[in-house]
């Protein structure tokens, strides 16, 4: 997990305007290693061990051991990257799920840009430059408008609508959501957000906020 994206999280089980402090362990490379982060209001404290990142709001279930995340045939790389509108600048994405998998290629293509894998496959991975690893639920760990962009792979998993306001949150006023695989009834609890449809396939969707 990058130093400077310690700055943009916040206590999930807090929310908004409950910023976490920083106890490192180990850096390397201005990432961290090992530590925790830890909120000076419930006191909670949420884990960092072998460069990931454990956001997730109490109670937290214990993990099963991972083998790691293949990155999907579809969407590829290069189409991520063009949907996010992200061919050069800074700033942090959060990717979402199976999509996630592309982080490593993804900073490569765009090495100003932090890429935040958002999966739990990811503990598998060892840290890289351009890659920040976290596990989070619902609330999301991230400062209201702290996010250039988002990328989520949509399944049909219960629950999925019940996170559209904190991705509406998180990203930013100029920023997109990219969504993949099944998208329409997500697409329209984004739409309720306050977001417009950018751009529409049948399983893609890019939504952000229209200049006025």
């Amino acid at each position: 997990m990058h130093l400077l994206l310690t700055d943009r999280l916040i206590c999930p089980r807090c929310g908004p305007g409950f910023g976490l402090i920083l106890m490192a362990d180990r850096l390397e490379n201005r990432r961290v290693i090992e530590g925790s982060l830890g909120c000076p209001n419930c006191r909670d404290r949420y884990p960092i061990q072998a460069g990931t990142g454990d956001l997730r709001p109490p109670p937290r279930r214990v993990l099963e051991t991972v083998s790691g995340l293949e990155p999907p045939a579809s969407p590829s790389a290069v189409e991520v990257a063009a949907l996010l509108g992200l061919a050069e600048g800074g700033g942090s994405v959060a990717l979402f799920g199976a999509v996630a998998g592309h982080a490593p290629a993804l900073a490569a293509m765009v090495p100003a840009v932090e890429w935040i894998g958002v999966a739990a496959e990811l503990r598998a991975w060892p840290p890289s430059e351009g890659v920040s690893q976290l596990l989070a639920g619902n609330p999301l760990p991230f400062s209201s408008a702290s996010l250039r962009g988002v990328g989520l792979s949509v399944s049909r998993a219960p629950g999925e609508r019940a996170i559209a306001a904190e991705l509406a949150r998180v990203v930013a006023s100029t920023g997109r959501i990219v969504l993949w695989g099944v998208v329409r009834e997500f697409e329209e609890a984004l739409r309720s957000e306050g977001l417009d449809v950018l751009a529409s396939e049948e399983s893609a969707v890019v939504l952000g906020r229209k200049a006025s």
